[in-house]
């Protein structure tokens, strides 16, 4: 009996093998697992917070957590299918690569509010609380590395080695607008002022490094400089923030109740520092062709 059934096995292994390999089944298997552990940090955290109360010790405590596990998830399942180490998140230059990412977010989020603001429609009604910062920084750091890890980790990456640099850009673009249609005053135009500001940008700043800290520092950048200082909205939803404020004017210079990032000032300097990191990839070959034209060379 085992003699007749051990010649099956090793189909039925490369089989599976060669099904997780395909693009769409690999992107599913990464979001799969990293959804299944972050809704399992979810039942930890609600037993914490009987432990600890509502207070910052629990929300620190469920932070640390959610980071960890999709963190070891990604990398596991990198291991798993990919059989090899995940350089993207590899610890080694990641302090550097995350603090530049940081001052380009929120370089790019302080000039787009400082050209609304010379027009007349940003003003600082008060001073807030200290304590919107720390609010607006767990925000930041769970939107940045859960949704960099999704987006550029897996669906940009995988989609990229198929069909090419330009054309994984385009789709995760899309793609990163679409989910924001679910937020708060969102509309198609303000979905797709997102795609275009963010997806581009993030997109390029993997593109250039192939590594996710670059990324995610510009993500949490702009993230926390908006909602945890300039407010008023972020992507839509009405934050605390340290300045309270409010936007007022045309909505395609302000960004009305989107946010600064439905001003047409926030893709036009998004899309100039996209420009400049797309020019430096260029210039270092980090493009990747689609499949069918690496097979025709």
């Amino acid at each position: 009996m085992n003699e007749s059934s051990a010649p099956d096995e090793k189909p039925r292994t490369g089989w599976l093998r060669r099904a997780a390999h395909f693009p769409v089944i690999r992107i599913l298997l990464f979001t799969a697992g990293i959804s299944v552990s972050l809704h399992l940090v979810g039942l930890v955290h609600d037993g914490l917070g009987q432990v600890l109360g509502e207070g910052w010790p629990s929300s620190a405590a469920n932070l640390a957590l959610q980071i960890l596990a999709v963190h070891l998830v990604y990398c596991g399942i990198v291991r798993l299918l990919e059989q090899r180490r995940a350089a993207e998140l590899a610890l080694s230059g990641a302090a550097q690569e995350t603090g530049a990412g940081v001052l380009v977010g929120g370089g790019c989020l302080t000039v787009t509010v400082g050209l609304i603001a010379a027009l007349g429609y940003y003003r600082v009604e008060e001073i807030g609380a200290w304590t919107a910062l720390a609010a607006a920084f767990h925000m930041a750091v769970a939107s940045s590395y859960i949704e960099e890890v999704i987006f550029r980790g897996v669906i940009f990456r995988i989609t990229e080695e198929a069909l090419g640099s330009w054309l994984a850009l385009g789709i995760t673009v899309a793609l990163f607008g679409l989910v924001h249609l679910g937020n708060p005053n969102a509309s198609l135009y303000g979905a797709a002022a997102i795609g275009i500001e963010a997806g581009v940008l993030l997109g390029a700043a993997y593109v250039l490094t192939r590594r996710l800290w670059l990324v995610i520092g510009i993500h949490f950048g702009w993230n926390f400089i908006q909602g945890g200082v300039f407010g008023p909205n972020v992507s839509g939803i009405r934050v605390e923030s340290l300045l309270r404020s409010e936007l007022s004017g045309p909505e395609l210079l302000s960004g009305g109740s989107l946010g600064v990032e439905g001003s047409v000032f926030a893709i036009i300097v998004c899309l100039l520092a996209s420009l400049a990191i797309l020019h430096r990839a260029r210039r270092q070959d980090r493009f990747i062709q689609p499949f069918w034209r690496r097979h025709g060379s």
